[in-house]
């Protein structure tokens, strides 16, 4: 019995969704990927770092004797005048309380300083005496010879023995400066501690700001007993700061006078220039928060921006340096997240109509987000992000769509 035309018809319909059915059942699907472009643009490479800015020059003004700081009579922030502002007045120290045995030793000093000076006044009596007669004898001695009835020898005699009677009145005269003196000396000891003495202000050292600028800190703020060379106060001028950073001494490596750095997070806009102006010679070692041993150098920066366009920026503020290690204009670069190790080398996996085309590529500089290209890609192919192990060459691929 021969085929009608509907059963042909009927037996290729059935043919065809047999077809799609086993074409659906072992097709691969397109595996879906990011993608990202290949462009030009500059390009940064920085050691990146947290910093903290400080005033260049700060002059630390201190007490020049041991005695009583007065309440200071500025405050932090306060603006002071080179050689005019008083920023410190600093009273002698007073005498110390004598405690019962002190006492009766600096009381008995005086006495024995007393009868010193005693003695001594009457030596300068018996003295003046002795000068008074030795003067008299040498006055007749000379009328004598004059007439002829005593001796030359005589009166030498004579005047050497005035001359004598001179100096002893002169020692003795000494004796009572000395036994003065040394009265004055035991009785100050016995000199009690003054309380809100009427001449505070003439016997206080005064001391005035250093340069002109702004107090940095106030070390003693109420009035304290202190040592010489106490710290009472520091000024300097927030106006001239440097940034100083704390670097791993590999990432300081490299690093020469001049190398430019960005300032970042210092609380304004745009981001500050800095340059740096050294290196301290020797590493120290550092503990990190992960209880790691570090080698860490401190880094000086310069700050270039102009004063007028950083207003606000003080002593002490935390800031985000980026230090420029190299730069480039109009620099080829690829994501960092778009390479993989391949044969020894660096690859990335190309989005070429729909399909992943395996790319080996030769890299220069790199940084924190992107590596520089110099062999492999060109500007507008598209490269895949995160290859999956899945995508190997020629896998079907299909750029992600945000659902």
């Amino acid at each position: 019995m021969a085929l009608q035309p509907r059963h042909y018809i009927i037996g290729l319909l059935g043919a065809g969704v047999a077809g799609g059915l086993a074409w659906l059942a072992f097709r691969t699907e397109p595996v879906p990927v990011d993608l990202a472009t290949i462009a030009r643009g500059p390009m940064l490479v920085t050691v990146n770092a947290e910093g903290e800015t400080r005033v260049k020059d700060v002059f630390e003004v201190a007490a020049p004797i041991s005695g009583t700081a007065r309440r200071a009579p500025v405050e932090v922030g306060d603006a002071v005048v080179a050689g005019e502002t008083v920023v410190a007045v600093v009273e002698p120290a007073a005498p110390a309380l004598l405690d019962a045995r002190s006492r009766d030793q600096a009381e008995a000093a005086v006495r024995e300083a007393r009868a010193a000076l005693t003695l001594a006044e009457a030596q300068l009596r018996q003295a003046e005496e002795e000068l008074h007669y030795a003067r008299s004898q040498h006055d007749r001695a000379r009328t004598l010879a004059e007439r002829g009835v005593a001796s030359q020898t005589a009166l030498e005699d004579a005047s050497q023995l005035l001359a004598i009677r001179l100096a002893a009145r002169e020692a003795a005269r000494s004796n009572v400066e000395m036994a003065t003196s040394a009265l004055a000396r035991a009785n100050a000891v016995l000199v009690p501690p003054s309380v809100g003495g009427a001449a505070r202000d003439s016997c206080c050292v005064t001391l005035r700001a250093p340069i002109t600028g702004t107090v940095l800190t106030v070390d003693i703020v109420s009035e304290t007993p202190v040592a010489a060379g106490t710290r009472l106060l520091s000024v300097g001028r927030t106006d001239d700061l440097e940034i100083v950073a704390d670097l791993l001494s590999s990432d300081a490596v490299g690093l020469r006078p001049g190398t430019r750095a960005i300032v970042e997070r210092w609380g304004g806009t745009p981001p500050l220039e800095a340059e740096l102006r050294s290196l301290d010679p020797s590493a120290r070692t550092k503990v990190s928060a992960l209880g790691i041993e570090e080698q860490r150098v401190d880094a000086v920066f310069d700050i270039i921006t102009p004063a007028g366009a950083r207003s606000g920026l003080g002593d002490g503020y935390a800031v985000y340096l980026r230090i420029v290690k190299w730069e480039g204009a109009d620099v080829m670069q690829v994501p960092l997240s778009a390479l993989f190790r391949h044969e020894g080398g660096w690859a990335v996996f190309r989005a070429v109509d729909g399909k992943a085309r395996l790319s080996p590529v030769v890299l220069g500089q790199r940084n924190g987000t992107a590596a520089e290209v110099t062999e492999g890609l060109q500007p507008g192919d598209r490269v895949i992000l995160h290859p999956a192990d899945a995508i190997a060459e020629g896998s079907p691929v299909a750029e992600r769509t945000e659902g």
